[in-house]
C-alpha cells in the first residue's frame, strides 16, 4: 500500500511507550554510549526471533537509564514527539513508567513537570498535541505505585491525562491490581490497563470491572464472545498494536487477529504503535500492515481515527479540533 492512501488522514498513536521510541542520537547524547547507528539499534530493537514478550521487555534497560534528569526527560519527549510528527501524526498519548526515573534523585513531581514541559515545547516546535500517561509497574510493590497517584492529582488535565498499568502481565496479572485502581476510580483519575495481551481474557475482564475505560492490546477478548459484547456496552476502548503483538509472540497469524472482528462487532478498536523504536514501527507502518494483511480497508481508517479521537484522554475541545481536521 502506498503511503499516499492515507496521508490526507489525521493520523493518531494513543499507546506509544516513551522509553520504547528513543532516536539512537538521543540515546548516544544521555548515557555516553558511543556504540554506532547499526549497534544501538541492535540493542534497542526486538530481535528478529524475540519469542515472548519478557524478552521484548529486555530492550528497555539502555533508555531507562537515558530519562534520569529533568533535560532527559524533556527532551526524550521532544524527541520523540518530533519523529511522531515526522510520521504525520497530530496527537500522540506517550506513556512511561515516572518511578523508573529517580535513580539521580528526581522527586515523581520533577519527573511530571520535566515531561509536561516536552509537550508544550513539541506543541511549540512541531505542531503536534500530546499528553502523559503515567505508567504503574507491575513487578512493583503496591507501596511504590501508589506514590504515582498520591502525586499526579494536581496534574491531570495539564499535560498528564492518565494511569495505566505496564509491564510483563504473564508473571503479575491484573488480580493483584485491584486495590491500585478503586483509589484511582475514587480519586476520579481515568485509567487504562494493558490486559489480554499474554492470551489471558480474564484480565481484560478485571480491568473493565475496576472501571478502566481502555485497555491496552486487549487482543485476547476474542475468546470471550460476552465479554467482547459487555466492552462494546461499556465503550470501553482497545489500543491494539498489531506490530508488536506479532514480535511479542502474542498472536501468530494474520488471518486470525481480531483487529477485523472488533469493528465488524461495534467496538471502539483502534491501531498504535506500542514502541516506535523496539518495534522499527510507525503509524504508517501499523497501518500498511492493516490493510496488507489484517482485512482492513481504506474506509475503516476514517473510522479507526475517529475511534481513537473518542477514546483518547484529550479534553473536549482538543476532540473537537481533531475531529475538524479528519
Amino acid at each position: 500500500m502506498q503511503a499516499n492512501t492515507y496521508s490526507n488522514n489525521l493520523l493518531l498513536d494513543l499507546h506509544c511507550h516513551l522509553d520504547g521510541s528513543f532516536s539512537t542520537n538521543f540515546i548516544r547524547q544521555y548515557t555516553g554510549d558511543t556504540r554506532d547507528d547499526t549497534q544501538l539499534k541492535e540493542v534497542l530493537s526486538a530481535p528478529a526471533d524475540c519469542s515472548s514478550l519478557t524478552k521484548y521487555l529486555g530492550c528497555f534497560d539502555l533508555p531507562i537509564k537515558a530519562i534520569q534528569t529533568s533535560d532527559s526527560i524533556t527532551n526524550g519527549v521532544l524527541d520523540v514527539l518530533a519523529s511522531a510528527a515526522l510520521d504525520g501524526i497530530k496527537y500522540i498519548e506517550l506513556r512511561f513508567a515516572p518511578n523508573c526515573s529517580l535513580e539521580n534523585g528526581l522527586s515523581l513531581t520533577q519527573v511530571y513537570e520535566a515531561a509536561i514541559e516536552g509537550t508544550k515545547l513539541g506543541l511549540e516546535k512541531y505542531g503536534i498535541h500530546s499528553n502523559i500517561i503515567l505508567c504503574a509497574m507491575r513487578h512493583h510493590s503496591p507501596e511504590t505505585n501508589t506514590k504515582i497517584l498520591d502525586t499526579m492529582y494536581d496534574y491531570v488535565g495539564h499535560g498528564i491525562c492518565a494511569l495505566d498499568l505496564a509491564g510483563d502481565e504473564s508473571m503479575f496479572p491484573n488480580e493483584s491490581f485491584e486495590a491500585l485502581f478503586k483509589k484511582a476510580k475514587d480519586m476520579g483519575i481515568p485509567f487504562t490497563i494493558h490486559s489480554g495481551e499474554c492470551g489471558r481474557a480474564q484480565n481484560v475482564r478485571l480491568a473493565m470491572e475496576y472501571g478502566a475505560t481502555r485497555i491496552g492490546h486487549g487482543i485476547a477478548l476474542i475468546k470471550d464472545i460476552q465479554l467482547m459484547e459487555d466492552i462494546k456496552n461499556k465503550g470501553i476502548g482497545l489500543e491494539l498494536c498489531p506490530v508488536s503483538n506479532f514480535q511479542t509472540k502474542a498472536w501468530d497469524e494474520y488471518s486470525s487477529y481480531p483487529l477485523r472482528t472488533f469493528l465488524d462487532k461495534g467496538l471502539i478498536a483502534t491501531i498504535n504503535t506500542d514502541n516506535r523504536t523496539v518495534s522499527n514501527t510507525s503509524i504508517k507502518t501499523e497501518l500498511s500492515l492493516a490493510m496488507e494483511k489484517l482485512s482492513i480497508r481504506e474506509e475503516d481508517i476514517i473510522t479507526l481515527n475517529k475511534n481513537s479521537i473518542e477514546i483518547s484522554f484529550a479534553d473536549d475541545n482538543l476532540k473537537n479540533t481533531l475531529l475538524n481536521m479528519l
